[in-house]
């Protein structure tokens, strides 16, 4: 019975470590649909993180605060889009600087966040909701109807952009673009519209992303607080194969194995008349290989619907139509 109450707690905090990973991940595929590697998602979701605790303590509005957080994302999305769409910057490099940018610039505006506490106006709305009845059903319980309503609504997000990229015509357009610019522009898509309007919705989703461990993980502010997971969130839309439905698997499973890193710190096991320890830091590095492994075994399917968009990380010149 122990084992399972146990059992039943590691996957709630699966989910909850898997939330801002999906989130960040849901962004980055919106950037790389229409054919921008946005290495940023870190940045972007550090400036979230900030942002949305900072307005959370001076409003004390939970919906205001997510908004602004996801706002703050946005405009780190944007300085990203007017750099690689208008002005046919590199997207890596682009991609990398933003990064480094939300870095210095979340911890600068949070110098006076650290000794901060969120009202309890913003907190009571954000905690865990227990559903009735279906919070007892075992080991399962706990993982899917014991959540904060920010989990919810970050599974019915990956669900509407699933639903949006295939049954809709602008989600089709979308990712045409990804696919081949030259024939959407010819087809009468606004490409340059189409990018930042994308661009910037998946900055937003990352600045959510972000905003879910200062006002409900955690729920404080700390410098670096994402500790790697924007770039979790890169390698996830990979492993996802660009597929937001997907993406909700793989969140969690990468949520789990960061769990597992917090569970099992130092954990030790006899072997040949040797205690052997093995280190949190090489269950951090397994999403990595996991996603080095499904990238190797992509490239070797060759089946279109795993490939990345074909147009990724290459500028748009209209003239080269």
């Amino acid at each position: 019975m122990e084992f399972l109450n146990q059992l039943s707690l590691f996957l709630q905090s699966t989910v909850q470590m898997g939330t801002p990973i999906l989130l960040g991940t849901l962004g980055g595929i919106l950037n790389e649909k229409v054919g921008h590697t946005n290495l940023g998602v870190e940045g972007m979701m550090l400036m979230g993180a900030c942002m949305g605790f900072m307005a959370g303590v001076n409003t004390g509005n939970p919906v205001l605060a997510i908004l602004i957080a996801g706002l703050a994302g946005a405009l780190c999305s944007l300085i990203y889009a007017v750099i690689t769409v208008t002005f046919m910057g590199n997207h890596t490099v682009t991609g990398l600087v933003l990064t480094i940018f939300g870095t210095g610039l979340s911890s600068f505006l949070g110098q006076d966040l650290t000794q901060a506490n969120l009202p309890s106006s913003v907190i009571d709305p954000l905690s865990a909701i227990t559903v009735p009845g279906l919070s007892k059903i075992p080991v399962l319980g706990n993982m899917l109807f014991v959540q904060s309503i920010y989990v919810y609504i970050s599974i019915a997000l990956a669900i509407l952009l699933a639903v949006y990229m295939k049954h809709t015509k602008p989600g089709l357009c979308m990712r045409m673009i990804g696919e081949n610019p030259g024939a959407a522009d010819a087809s009468g898509i606004n490409i340059t519209a189409y990018k930042y309007a994308h661009i910037c919705a998946g900055g937003f989703l990352c600045g959510m992303g972000g905003a879910y461990l200062s006002l409900v993980y955690v729920p404080r502010w700390q410098e670096q607080m994402t500790a790697g997971m924007g770039w979790i969130a890169v390698a996830l839309v990979i492993f996802a194969t660009w597929d937001p439905m997907k993406a909700i698997f793989g969140a969690y499973l990468f949520g789990a194995m960061r769990a597992l890193g917090l569970k099992i710190q130092n954990f030790s096991f006899p072997l040949f008349g040797k205690e052997i320890t093995v280190a949190a830091q090489f269950l951090d590095m397994i999403p990595y290989i996991m996603t080095i492994v499904v990238l190797i075994v992509i490239t070797l399917r060759k089946k279109k619907e795993y490939q990345a968009p074909a147009a990724l990380g290459s500028p748009y010149f209209r003239e080269d139509r």
